[in-house]
C-alpha cells in the first residue's frame, strides 16, 4: 500500500525528533510505499540535509514553518468577509466557558464549531491560496479581542491586551500553516492509502486536511504526548501572561480532540500516553498501545559481567535538563557517599544543547564541588572529586554501550519523563537500575528493578546502598531486565505491530471513490489482482510499479460486468441446444454448444438422427444468419425469422440439391462471409448477390434452380420463409475444432 508519513522536525532530517524510529519502520515495512511530508522548524535543520533514504521512499515534499510570512496579494472582498467569519467561529470557541464534565452536549457543541471553522478555513486556502497573511491581520486580533470580551468567557482571556493577542494570533498561524500547503492533491496525499502523522496536534494537521478533502484515513503515533509537552512548555508563569497561555491551551485542546475523533486508530507509545490521551478525549477503543522499537544490537549480543564493572560505581546517562533533577540526584549521592565513602558517580551526558541546559550543567558541576571537595590519597598526590561529568564519544566513553558498562548500577532521577529510553538501552547491556516512579518508568522496567518516589534524595540513597552492597541481586536484576528488553523494545515487535495496524486500518476504509459505477455502487472487480503482476494482459514494467489493463481491455472479466452477466443469462439457452444436440446427432453432426453472443455456424444433417427428440432455444440467440431453432420435434421443423414462423414437412416437394447454408464438407466459413447471410432484420439482404426473393430460392450458395417447394400446413410460403429439404436441418455449432 501506499503511506503518507508526516512529520515535524524530525525524519528525513539529518537531525531532530522521531528520526530513528521513522526511519526503522519505513526500512522494516520495505513492501510498502512511503511518501514523507516533512514539516522542518529551523534553518538549521533544512541545511543539514536528509539521511540515506530507503527504495520504498518514492517522493519527499518538505516545508518550513520557521520562515517569515511571504507578501501574498490580498484577497477579494468576498474572501476577506469569509474569512472574517471563520476566524471568529474559531475565537468564539476558543473563548467558549469550559463545560463541566457531565455535560456532554455543550462540549460537543464547541467541537464542532471549531471543526466547521477548521475546515473552512482549510478550503478558503485552497481556493484563495495562502492565509499566513490573513491569520496576522488586523481582523484576525479583533476577532479574537471581540472573543475574548463576549459575556461568558473565562476570566483569564477576558484580561488579555493586544501584546497578548498578538502572540496569539501569531502562535495560532504558525500551526495552521499546514492549511495552504498544496499537499493535498491527487498527486499528494489524496492519493495516499494510509496517513500516518508521527505526532498528535499541530502534525497531524495534513492528516487531518487529506482526510476531509479526500476520505484517507488517518494514523497517529504520539511516543510523547503535545498536548502534554504544551502544558508543561507553559508551565513556566515567567514565560508568558495567563491570558496567552489560557488562549493556547483552549486552541491546543481542541485540536487534540479533533485529531483524536477523526484519526482511525491512535497509537500510543506507552500507558502513561495512553492515559493522558484518554482524558484528552481519545475513544479507548482506537487505541493500540504500540512501544518503541530500539536497536538491540549496539548493545552487543551478550551483555558484559556484571562483576566485571566497577561495583562501586553508579552511572547516570542522559540529557542535561532540570526535568532531570541532577541536583536531587548530587544529594542523594551525598548521602551514599556516607555510607559508603569509596563510591563514586559519572554523570554522562550529551553535549548541553541551548543556553538553559548550558546553565543547568554549571549549576550541577559548582554544587558538585562544593559537596564533595577533591579528595587526596597522600600529601603529595593531586586530588580527585567522586562525581565526574563526561560527554559520549570522548576517549573515555567512545559510545552508548561503553557508558552503561562504566559502573554497576544505573541511575535515573528525574521529575517529568515520558518513555525513559536510557533505562531501556540499559536493560539492553543488562544492568541493574534505580529509578523515580515518573511517566511510563514502573511500566518499562516490570519488576526488573528497583523504583523510588521523584524528589526523594533520602528513598534514592537507600535504593542505591541496596544494589551496591549485593552482587547477586544485581546480577539477577540485570538478567530479567535484559530479557524483558528484548521482549517489548525491539525495533522487529515494533514493525510487525504497525504491519498489522496497517493492515487493520486498510480493511475497514471505505471503498475509495474511483472503485465505485455512476450509481455510487462498488465495483468488485475495478482493480483486479492480475494488474499488480506483469503479462501478456498488462503494460507492467515489473518491481513495485503496477501493472496497468492493455488499451481496450474493461479491467475484469466479463462475467463481472453488467452486460456480460445478461448474455451469459441469454446463452443459457444455446448452451443447453449444443449440449442436446451434440448428444443426439454424435460426432457426425459436430454438435457443440453455443455461448450467448458468440459467432456460430450451421452444420447440415439427416434428420432421422434426432427424429422424435425437441430440443428448445431461445429467440434471443443469435447464429451467423440471425434465424433461431424454435424447435425440432417429429417429422417437422419450425424457424423462427423475423417474428414470422414457417414449417416444412418431409412431404415437401423439394429439390434434393436445395441445402440450408454450405454443407460440412464445405468447410466452415463465418457467417459474415456467407452468401445466406440476412441483415439486421433477419430478412434475406438485398445487397447479397446470392439472396433470391423468389420462395423456391435456397439460402446456401450452392442451391440449384428447381421446381417451387410447395408448403407446409402452416401456409404458403413468404419472403420470410425459409426452406429446407426433407432429411436435413440445421443444427448451430460453435466455431472452433468441434465444429471444423
Amino acid at each position: 500500500m501506499r503511506i503518507g508519513l508526516i512529520t515535524e522536525g524530525g525524519y528525513p532530517f539529518a537531525s531532530g525528533e522521531a528520526r530513528l524510529w521513522c526511519d526503522r519502520l519505513v526500512r522494516g515495512l520495505d513492501r510498502h510505499e512511503f511518501d514523507i511530508y516533512a514539516l522542518s522548524r529551523s534553518r538549521s535543520q533544512d541545511e543539514e540535509g536528509w539521511v540515506r533514504l530507503p527504495e520504498q521512499v518514492t517522493q519527499v515534499r518538505t516545508a518550513p514553518l520557521w520562515t517569515p510570512v511571504e507578501q501574498t496579494p490580498e484577497p477579494g472582498r468576498r474572501a476577506r468577509r469569509r474569512f472574517a467569519e471563520l476566524y471568529a467561529e474559531l475565537a468564539a470557541a476558543l473563548c467558549a466557558p469550559e463545560a463541566p464534565l457531565s455535560s456532554e452536549e455543550s462540549g460537543t457543541g464547541q467541537a464542532d464549531r471549531f471543526s466547521n471553522a477548521l475546515y473552512g478555513l482549510a478550503e478558503l486556502a485552497r481556493a484563495e491560496g495562502s492565509l499566513a497573511r490573513a491569520l496576522l491581520s488586523e481582523r484576525a486580533v479583533r476577532a479574537l479581542e471581540r472573543a475574548c470580551r463576549a459575556p461568558g468567557a473565562p476570566r483569564a482571556v477576558q484580561l488579555a491586551r493586544v501584546p497578548d493577542l498578538l502572540a496569539v494570533a501569531a502562535h495560532i498561524e504558525r500551526v495552521l500553516r499546514p492549511l495552504s500547503l498544496d499537499w493535498y492533491g491527487d498527486t499528494g496525499l489524496g492519493s495516499a492509502d494510509l496517513c500516518h502523522a508521527t505526532g498528535g496536534g499541530s502534525v497531524a494537521l495534513p492528516g487531518l486536511l487529506a482526510r476531509h478533502l479526500s476520505g484517507v484515513p488517518l494514523l497517529v503515533t504520539e511516543y510523547g504526548v503535545q498536548l502534554r509537552a504544551h502544558y508543561l512548555g507553559a508551565g513556566d508563569a515567567s514565560q508568558s501572561p495567563p491570558a496567552v497561555r489560557a488562549l493556547l491551551a483552549a486552541f491546543h485542546g481542541r485540536l487534540a480532540a479533533e485529531v483524536y475523533a477523526r484519526a482511525a486508530l491512535i497509537t500510543p507509545g506507552n500507558s502513561h500516553a495512553r492515559r493522558w490521551q484518554e482524558r484528552c478525549g481519545a475513544d479507548r477503543a482506537k487505541l493500540r498501545l504500540v512501544y518503541p522499537g530500539m536497536d538491540a544490537s549496539r548493545f552487543g549480543e551478550e551483555p558484559e559481567d556484571a562483576a566485571c564493572a566497577d561495583e562501586q560505581t553508579l552511572v547516570w546517562v542522559g540529557r542535561v535538563d532540570p526535568a532531570k533533577d541532577l541536583v536531587g540526584l548530587l544529594h542523594a549521592f551525598a548521602a551514599v557517599r556516607r555510607e559508603r565513602p569509596g563510591t563514586r558517580l559519572r554523570v554522562i551526558g550529551a553535549p548541553a544543547e541551548g543556553e538553559e541546559a548550558a546553565a543547568y550543567l554549571a549549576q550541577c558541576r559548582v554544587l558538585a564541588a562544593q559537596l564533595f571537595p577533591d579528595e587526596a590519597a597522600g600529601r603529595h598526590e593531586v586530588g580527585v572529586n567522586p562525581v565526574s561529568f563526561e560527554e559520549i564519544g570522548s576517549p573515555a566513553v567512545p559510545d552508548l554501550a561503553a557508558a552503561y558498562l562504566a559502573g554497576s548500577v544505573v541511575v535515573l532521577s528525574s521529575v517529568v519523563e515520558g518513555f525513559p529510553i536510557s533505562l531501556v538501552e540499559s536493560m539492553f547491556c543488562g544492568r541493574a537500575t534505580v529509578s523515580t516512579d515518573v511517566g511510563a518508568v514502573v511500566e518499562v522496567i516490570g519488576g526488573t528493578g528497583l523504583v523510588v518516589p521523584p524528589r526523594n534524595p533520602r528513598a534514592l540513597a537507600g535504593a542505591c546502598l541496596s544494589l551496591l552492597g549485593d552482587a547477586a541481586r544485581r546480577e539477577r536484576l540485570g538478567a530479567a531486565a535484559r530479557a524483558r528488553a528484548l521482549e517489548l523494545f525491539t525495533v522487529d515487535q515494533n514493525v510487525e505491530a504497525f504491519r498489522g495496524i496497517y493492515l487493520e486500518i486498510v480493511s475497514h476504509c471505505p471503498v475509495r471513490r474511483d472503485d465505485v459505477d455512476e450509481d455510487g455502487e462498488p465495483l468488485p472487480f475495478a482493480v483486479p489482482a492480475e494488474a499488480h503482476l506483469p503479462g501478456r494482459w498488462t503494460t507492467g514494467t515489473g518491481g513495485r510499479t503496477s501493472g496497468r489493463w492493455l488499451t481496450g481491455h474493461t479491467g475484469r472479466p466479463s462475467w463481472a460486468d453488467r452486460e456480460g452477466r445478461e448474455s451469459r443469462e441469454n446463452g443459457e439457452g444455446a448452451s443447453r441446444l449444443g449440449a442436446g444436440a451434440g448428444a443426439g446427432a454424435g460426432a457426425a453432426y459436430g454438435g457443440a454448444g453455443v455461448a450467448g453472443g458468440e459467432t456460430t455456424q450451421r452444420q447440415v444433417g439427416p434428420v432421422g438422427s434426432v427424429h422424435g427428440s425437441g430440443v428448445e432455444m431461445g429467440a434471443s440467440e443469435r447464429h451467423g444468419t440471425g434465424a433461431g431453432v424454435s424447435s425440432v420435434a417429429g417429422d417437422s421443423m419450425e424457424w423462427r425469422l423475423s417474428g414470422s414462423t414457417s414449417s416444412v414437412s418431409p412431404s415437401s416437394s423439394v429439390d434434393p440439391s436445395h441445402s440450408v447454408g454450405p454443407s460440412s464438407a464445405a468447410g466452415a466459413p463465418d457467417s459474415a462471409d456467407s452468401a445466406d447471410s440476412l441483415g439486421s432484420a433477419g430478412a434475406p439482404s438485398p445487397a447479397s448477390p446470392s439472396a433470391s426473393t423468389s420462395p423456391s430460392a435456397s439460402t446456401g450458395p450452392s442451391a440449384a434452380t428447381g421446381p417451387s417447394a410447395s408448403t407446409g400446413p402452416s401456409g404458403p410460403s413468404g419472403p420470410d420463409e425459409l426452406s429446407c429439404p426433407a432429411g436435413e436441418f440445421a443444427v448451430p455449432v460453435a466455431v472452433g475444432e468441434a465444429g471444423r
